[in-house]
């Protein structure tokens, strides 16, 4: 079971979520807690180690630290009744403020914040939190024990800031947890782990995910649950459509397919240790836990549901690649590709004409700058006569496995838009057909998710009865 940080924000919600465990341990089953930081906290850490690096004010380091101790402090004081256990997690947690505050310091004297640093800095977040989650556990009358990722056995490549896991973490993580269960909760961190060398790694924000499913993997767990502050996985975002409602069920590819494109509730790379072992995963809301929530699982075949799903991404840019000697000329794609992987620029969509005369693209908004400085260097001349890109684009897919086989589909998404008056810049989809995605301007975002949402039938009219 792993906790995000509104899950566990406060004092009075990890108490809450520290009966929950018990309560589920009661009832027969046995858990391993993964949780987050404390809502906010991964944030501050990282605002205020760049503003470290650049500003070196020792002063707004001590303010800060005093804030963050502060509250833990208010976390243990409401999460932990007992005192003798209070003061134990107390002594942890007065430990590790220290060590980070010498961390930061020494940022603000040294001006320089390499991703080393930054996942060492960003790791206090889950570490402080875990001692008070298990301390909370066992003020209720459970015995538990905390467990960085590293302690755990989760062992990665050193990739600093998004990390790999080793193979060899099943191994470690079933012989340092899956004993443990027997008689307690253990509780580990999310999101961080260690190399071979014992250094602090990440696996990327929104890694958590990423923990529970290696850990729910290892120990042959039967099914992994993603605690988060919603009722699963929702058609849309309710923001834009407030008629959106959670999908009872959906199949891994499906969930990989709409954590890619944008919804918010999985991290992309979250569910592949699941996947590779067969393992359901269900997202449910830690403030309804009677609720079933959404089930992820292997199956994928048809259900009345052709389309399960409509996302939206924002802060994204279209590159167009054009020009007559681009016909016919070999390679001129692979040249595209390397100047871009050469660059650090990733790809969300790729469409290409017929005629071969013109490919687009479309990137992060943060990498559009690179994109187009190594494109155009690659390009200085010959093949290709023109490099443009339009900032104000978005793009919408509409997700689901029922759309593989059955014709119509791509004519209701399009004809719905055409009613609609919404324009399509770009259009892409692969041949496994769990995904019809295109780019459309930004003022016609909302708009289109709308269009689409209605036309499929998605939303709480249509599903309460289900």
């Amino acid at each position: 079971m792993k906790f995000g940080g509104t899950s566990i924000a406060d004092g009075k919600k990890i108490r809450h979520v520290a009966q929950l465990l018990i309560g589920y341990r009661e009832a027969g089953d046995q858990v391993v807690a993964i949780t987050s930081a404390l809502g906010g906290v991964t944030d501050g850490l990282l605002t205020n180690a760049a503003e470290a690096s650049q500003k070196g004010k020792v002063s707004q380091i001590k303010e800060f630290m005093t804030d963050l101790a502060k509250k833990h402090y208010d976390a243990i004081g409401y999460a932990i009744d007992d005192e003798r256990i209070a003061d134990d997690v107390i002594e942890t947690i007065d430990s590790r403020i220290d060590e980070l505050e010498k961390a930061l310091i020494g940022i603000c004297y040294l001006g320089e914040l390499t991703p080393r640093s930054i996942d060492y800095i960003s790791s206090y977040g889950e570490r402080l939190a875990v001692p008070i989650i298990s301390g909370a556990i066992r003020s209720l009358g459970t015995d538990s024990m905390p467990f960085t990722g590293g302690e755990a056995g989760i062992v990665t490549t050193s990739d600093y800031g998004s990390a790999q896991p080793l193979e060899k973490s099943y191994d470690q993580i079933q012989n340092n947890i899956s004993a443990l269960v027997e008689t307690s909760i253990p509780v580990i961190t999310g999101f961080i782990a260690e190399d071979k060398k014992g250094i602090i790694t990440t696996l990327g924000r929104g890694g958590s995910d990423f923990t529970a499913s290696l850990v729910g993997a290892a120990i042959r767990a039967d099914e992994i649950w993603l605690w988060k502050e919603v009722h699963g996985i929702m058609t849309t975002d309710p923001k834009i459509v407030p008629e959106a409602s959670p999908i009872p069920q959906i199949s891994y590819i499906e969930a990989m397919e709409l954590s890619y494109f944008g919804a918010k509730v999985l991290h992309p790379r979250a569910i592949e240790p699941a996947i590779k072992h067969g393992i359901p995963v269900r997202v449910k809301n830690t403030f309804d836990i009677e609720y079933p929530g959404t089930l992820i699982v292997a199956d994928q075949t048809r259900k009345e549901d052709v389309v399960k799903a409509v996302t939206l991404i924002r802060k994204v840019a279209a590159v167009n690649i054009s020009g007559a000697g681009m016909v016919g000329a070999i390679g001129t794609a692979a040249r595209i590709f390397s100047a871009l992987a050469k660059a650090g620029v990733n790809i969300i969509m790729i469409s290409q004409s017929s005629s071969e005369a013109n490919m687009s693209l479309v990137v992060e908004e943060a990498h559009l700058k690179k994109a187009v400085k190594a494109l155009r260097s690659e390009f200085n001349k010959g093949v290709v006569g023109e490099v443009a890109y339009d900032k104000d684009v978005c793009v919408v897919a509409v997700v689901g496995a029922g759309m593989d086989g059955i014709p119509g589909v791509a004519g209701k998404v399009f004809g719905a838009l055409g009613k609609g008056k919404i324009n399509v810049i770009m259009i892409s989809q692969g041949s496994s057909q769990h995904n019809i995605s295109f780019a459309i301007s930004e003022k016609d975002a909302e708009e289109a998710v709308r269009v689409l949402h209605q036309k499929f039938g998605l939303g709480s009219k249509k599903r309460s009865g289900q």
